[in-house]
């Protein structure tokens, strides 16, 4: 599975802006998908994840309630709706997915550039 990510951009402070994952390839192996960020000097760090037939999501407390993960099989892309944005959301967003390896994320995305301006 390969996968590519868009969507995006500079937005300001209490904005929003929604970034995609679009799949291909062996995408019916895929068990969910999940969106991530790093921030220049911190660790990558978990945002969201979806299991890709049954839908279920699961959030990290930082983004839970302003952040929502969704997909639409038909087109096997994942999305990352973001609402509130603050500064500190600023980082680079990678989307990742579990394909054939239980809760293990084995392919990822090139990332997204997302800037939130005070």
């Amino acid at each position: 599975v390969q996968l590519q990510a868009s969507g995006g951009g500079l937005v300001q402070t209490g904005g929003s802006l929604r970034i995609s994952c679009t799949a291909s390839g062996t995408t019916y192996y895929i068990f969910k998908m999940g969106w991530f960020r790093q921030a220049p000097g911190k660790e990558r760090e978990f945002l969201a994840h979806i299991t890709w037939t049954g839908g279920s999501t699961l959030y990290s407390d930082s983004v839970q309630g302003r952040f929502y993960i969704s997909r639409d099989k038909a087109k096997n892309t994942g999305y990352l709706q973001m609402n509130r944005l603050k500064p500190e959301d600023t980082a680079v967003y990678y989307c990742a997915a579990s394909v054939r390896a239980g809760n293990n994320y084995n392919a990822w995305g090139q990332g997204t550039q997302v800037t939130v301006s005070s």
